[in-house]
């Protein structure tokens, strides 16, 4: 079959959907709580379009890039050197909300841990290309295969964020498995994390909260439930058509990081549920027409790196929604594209880019 000479006009188009509805929420879920900190209700929309502009300009970029141009070590491991000297960078400048997580120039500030993740997936794609057939040899294989994620994961970790951190090991964990990996591995993976994730969550008396908070919000409905509590109502307040667009009431300080973390609790209460099923059902297009060029693809390189990317994309929608409906404790993971912040939109939309390539290229 002949190559296509264009891309895959339903990523490309989800993507840009998604992106419009993003902006249009962002503002919406900040505009008054922006006027009250910065004078100005259009103070995060205009951030929010400056790094909307720069990540679509990337994403361009590389269209038009053959992806297996990234197929060279030097390109790799630079990446990965570079990731690591950012991630631990950030331990170097004052601290932002209580943690280590960015790394500010002027106006503008850099999340190190969302360069992460594709780094890893270059990585992987690239380390397991001609290895598929010895996934069953944990010294040669698996165990390199696995380095620098422990190593992003265990820096991201001391940041601390946790979320993204676990963000990284299921992205991780997709691509062994499309490459081949023998269950047993992940199986001994999952069971090697449980202790470090017991002291990590149940050691730590904000993490522990949230579990706690998760299990049971009504039991201290004004304390660790508060949060959670209010997502809910914010959910069902939306009913099947939602109360209106700039209408939400629970983005007025009752929720914590409307225009981020819970973006998709303000667009249940104000687009409703049809607004919602919108959301999840452009995620679902982007998964099916991302799976779909994961295996129209000859190339193995190519191939994972192409699931490595959906996945990304679609385990972040996952969590993030599920948190929002009380499914998942708190972690704040953003949602791809919709959510506020530009180092998350930014290295979002390049992947998307090299995924572009990649359905271009496929057969």
């Amino acid at each position: 079959m002949a190559k296509r000479v264009s891309a895959d006009r339903w990523l490309f188009t989800v993507t840009l959907v998604l992106i419009f509805v993003g902006l249009v929420m962002v503002f919406s879920a900040s505009a008054v709580m922006a006027k009250e900190r910065y004078g100005s209700g259009y103070f995060f929309l205009l951030r929010q379009l400056g790094w909307t502009a720069a990540g679509l300009l990337i994403m361009v970029l590389a269209m038009r890039i053959d992806y297996r141009r990234y197929k060279h070590p030097a390109i790799i491991f630079s990446l990965l050197g570079l990731t690591t000297l950012l991630l631990v960078a950030v331990f170097l400048v004052d601290r932002a909300h209580h943690t280590h997580r960015w790394i500010h120039w002027g106006l503008m500030s850099f999340q190190p841990s969302e360069m992460a993740k594709p780094a890893l997936l270059l990585f992987l794609a690239f380390f397991l290309e001609n290895r598929t057939r010895a996934m069953d040899d944990w010294r040669n294989t698996v165990l390199p295969a696995v380095v620098p994620m422990l190593v992003f994961v265990g820096l991201i970790v001391l940041q601390p964020d946790l979320g993204t951190a676990i963000t990284c090991a299921a992205i991780t964990a997709c691509v062994l498995f499309a490459a081949g990996i023998k269950l047993r591995y992940l199986g001994y993976g999952v069971l090697g994390s449980l202790l470090p994730l017991y002291f990590l969550v149940f050691h730590v008396a904000y993490r522990r909260a949230r579990i706690l908070a998760f299990l049971d919000p009504y039991a201290d409905p004004q304390g660790r439930g508060f949060h959670i509590i209010q997502s809910l109502i914010a959910v069902s307040t939306g009913g099947l058509t939602g109360v209106g667009l700039m209408e939400g009431k629970q983005k007025l300080f009752y929720l914590p990081e409307p225009h981020t973390d819970f973006i998709f609790a303000v667009t249940a209460e104000e687009l409703g549920l049809v607004g919602s099923l919108v959301i999840v059902s452009l995620f679902a297009v982007f998964l099916w027409r991302g799976l779909d060029t994961a295996i129209r693809t000859q190339d193995i390189f190519g191939r994972l790196l192409a699931l490595g990317i959906t996945s990304m994309i679609v385990v972040q929608a996952f969590i993030n929604i599920s948190v929002v409906l009380g499914l998942m404790p708190t972690k704040g993971i953003p949602l791809p594209f919709v959510s506020y912040g530009g180092s998350s939109l930014f290295f979002a939309l390049a992947s998307v880019g090299v995924l572009l390539n990649i359905s271009k290229q496929a057969e």
